[in-house]
């Protein structure tokens, strides 16, 4: 694989490890200034609300400055950003800072895999988009472990290494990555309007489909598993907090090594099928813990919907560099158009089941989620196949991206 692979991969396990340390600490640092728990829960809301409203802006300078230039100051902001924080003497401070870091971020995750997603060959996207997610999974799970260390002697102290850490790929990202020479020169005019990219990517029903997956990907096997299950042990199962780690354990473990194989059956066998499954195995893994009773049948559902988020992370995201190769000048707006919806989907989510927990039961809310992937397992299967032939896969992208939209128009 190219280069660039290795290196985003390293540069989404640093951000991710950053983040992951810093993250346990921010409602008790929020709460030392004296707020209520509202209040400080907000800062982690700032951080995300920002990230989405941030997210088109930062695909239009992708678009504009390209790739790496962006990607550099978007980690720089976020590494400036939470130094200050630490440093920060009142609750609205840190609450503007968090929120700045927020449109770093926005910045990093639109940059890094627009240019992941064009510098490698149609026929590795896959693999490559499991590997980058990967990256993204072994440092979000290793950080709060170091975070937690660090919190018990300082408060501040993470937020001191989260900025620390972020130094070293800022500067990879602006010294040794590079935009790719296919970003101008990929058949077309750049886009008159912001939003020309989107409309175009709307009108296909890949796009459709890649999105839908990713919404749907967020609303349930991220936004409700992370705001519901800790519930659901606690109230259900009456159980304590171990067992929702032990759970999310099962989950990162199985997610993780599924990225591998379904970026082989993405590159392989198509991404429409990968996004199919993915899908169909999360909705039967909700399914599940809606229905299966006890302890047990908790461990059963997760362990299901670990593997189904693994071809989630990896299928779209390599339909989505499919499409990119006939929107020339307008990879950046396209990619933050695709991780605003699952951003939607990881806001929604909770609010959503939440409410049905508040009116219906769990089962209600495990069920919806499971809907929801059900429909956006639907919609794939109407989708076209956007992956080119194995053979000469990088050779024909051109030729293979006028095919999609033919076969989108059909």
């Amino acid at each position: 694989m190219p280069a660039e692979v290795a290196i985003l991969t390293a540069i989404s396990f640093t951000v991710a490890l950053g983040f992951g340390i810093v993250a346990p600490d921010i409602p008790a640092f929020a709460r030392h200034f004296g707020v209520s728990t509202a209040s400080a829960a907000s800062v982690v809301s700032v951080f995300a609300l920002l990230r989405v409203l941030g997210a088109l802006p930062a695909g239009r300078l992708v678009d504009r400055f390209g790739e790496h230039r962006v990607m550099a100051a978007g980690i720089a902001i976020v590494a400036v950003s939470s130094i200050l924080a630490g440093i920060s003497g009142s609750f609205v401070q840190l609450i503007v800072l968090r929120g700045i870091g927020g449109l770093g971020s926005a910045m990093f995750s639109v940059s890094a895999q627009t240019l992941l997603l064009v510098s490698v060959p149609p026929g590795q996207r896959g693999r490559a988009s499991g590997l980058f997610s990967g990256g993204f999974l072994v440092g979000g799970i290793s950080g709060p472990a170091i975070g937690g260390l660090l919190a018990a002697w300082s408060l501040r102290a993470p937020f001191f290494l989260y900025g620390g850490l972020l130094i070293v790929p800022a500067v990879i990202a602006a010294a040794v990555l590079r935009d790719r020479p296919q970003r101008g020169a990929r058949g077309g005019p750049r886009a008159a309007s912001p939003f020309a990219g989107i409309a175009r990517a709307l009108r296909s029903r890949a796009y459709r489909a890649a999105a839908s997956a990713n919404l749907a990907d967020g609303f349930a096997a991220v936004g409700v598993r992370s705001a519901i299950v800790p519930l659901f042990v606690r109230d259900a199962l009456h159980r304590s907090a171990v067992w929702t780690g032990i759970g999310f354990l099962v989950v990162a473990v199985l997610n993780a090594a599924t990225l591998l194989p379904a970026g082989w059956a993405a590159d392989r066998l198509g991404r429409r099928p990968v996004i199919v499954a993915g899908c169909s195995v999360s909705a039967a893994g909700l399914a599940m813990l809606a229905v299966l009773p006890g302890l047990w049948g908790y461990l059963i559902a997760l362990a299901i919907l670990g593997p189904g988020s693994g071809l989630l992370d990896v299928g779209p995201a390599a339909m989505i560099g499919d499409i990119l190769g006939g929107q020339a000048g307008q990879g950046g707006t396209v990619v933050a158009s695709y991780q605003m919806a699952g951003d939607a989907g990881t806001v929604a989510g909770p609010v959503t089941a939440g409410y049905l927990v508040d009116t219906a039961s769990y089962g209600a809310a495990f069920g919806l989620a499971a809907g929801v992937l059900a429909l956006a397992a639907a919609v794939g299967v109407f989708a076209p196949e956007t992956r080119p032939p194995v053979t000469a896969a990088a050779a024909l992208e051109p030729a293979h991206s006028a095919r999609i939209e033919a076969a989108d128009r059909e």
